[in-house]
């Protein structure tokens, strides 16, 4: 994808600058590469870690400047010009401080964990406060600014599966430049920076503290945190669905329409219809209706 900006006016990744900062010693991160191009991020991160699961531990990192072949949820394209987005994926393989894997249960709330620290991260270095579209977008504003997509990899001698955690950030796009009319870029919010460097410290950081924070509660959404806070509670608060009328296209092609409740101890959407039903969505697309008016 091409662009009136030049390299100039958007920099690139520093890579040994981000290694220096997240990476032991320094950091808690055991892996970090920096690629000029790749199809998908989250493809070969997956890829890297069942090949080559020593070299890619806990806590790997692979970014990008472009991004040409990258996926969302229901296989929607992710592209964007060169330097204009953080593209970024996580392998996680987590365990508990005492070792033992997480319940494979809790792994549904890995990709809501990295959304909300994208968007608490986003709004600790840009004063923009975003909000979290269920099941893995940050809008601000009803604009998707970001997406988080989440992958289950299959793990290497008996071992229990990883989490491959990819998210997609629109940086510097211009108007010309957005993927659609309903998406906008933090450029075009009047972010502070725009600087793809802080942005991905940020967000990583606050990835690694959070996913601390959830294995260290052995996956529970429901578990307080060292601040008293839960995973599930911190979500809520950010989720802009919750209240909302929604609509849910099921892929059996179930259509349910309804009040967006709460969100279950699985992080699965409740939604109650209009006959007082309640629906547990775990899976599916949901569209925002009109606001309730009362």
């Amino acid at each position: 994808m091409t662009s009136r900006y030049s390299n100039l006016e958007r920099p690139g990744l520093d890579g040994n600058g981000l290694r220096e900062a997240l990476c032991h010693p320094h950091g808690p991160y055991g892996r970090l590469d920096l690629v000029e191009a790749t199809g998908s991020t989250n493809t070969d991160l997956a890829h890297h870690s069942v090949e080559e699961p020593r070299e890619w531990p806990d806590l790997s990192v692979l970014t990008a400047e472009e991004q040409t072949a990258g996926r969302g949820r229901l296989d929607r394209i992710w592209t964007a010009p060169e330097r204009s987005s953080l593209f970024v994926s996580v392998l996680l393989r987590p365990h508990n401080p005492e070792g033992r894997p997480l319940p494979t249960q809790s792994y549904a709330w890995m990709s809501l964990l990295a959304a909300l620290a994208l968007s608490e991260s986003i709004e600790e270095r840009t004063e923009i406060s975003p909000q979290l579209k269920w099941p893995n977008d940050v809008h601000v504003d009803g604009r998707k600014l970001a997406g988080v997509l989440a992958q289950l990899v299959p793990g290497a001698n008996a071992e229990p599966p990883a989490v491959v955690v990819g998210a997609g950030v629109n940086v510097s796009l211009t108007d010309q430049e957005l993927p659609v009319p309903s998406a906008t870029s933090l450029l075009l919010e009047y972010a502070t920076t725009t600087d793809r460097n802080i942005l991905l410290k940020a967000y990583l950081r606050r990835l690694s503290a959070h996913y601390g924070e959830f294995t260290a509660v052995d996956g529970d959404a429901t578990r307080p945190w060292k601040d008293g806070t839960s995973l599930l509670a911190r979500v809520s608060e950010r989720m802009v669905t919750l209240g909302q009328e929604v609509q849910a296209d099921l892929p059996n092609g179930t259509v349910i329409t309804g009040r967006a409740m709460n969100l279950d101890s699985h992080g699965a959407l409740v939604v109650r219809d209009e006959e007082g039903e309640r629906h547990t969505v775990s899976a599916g697309d949901v569209v925002h209706l009109r606001p309730l008016t009362l």
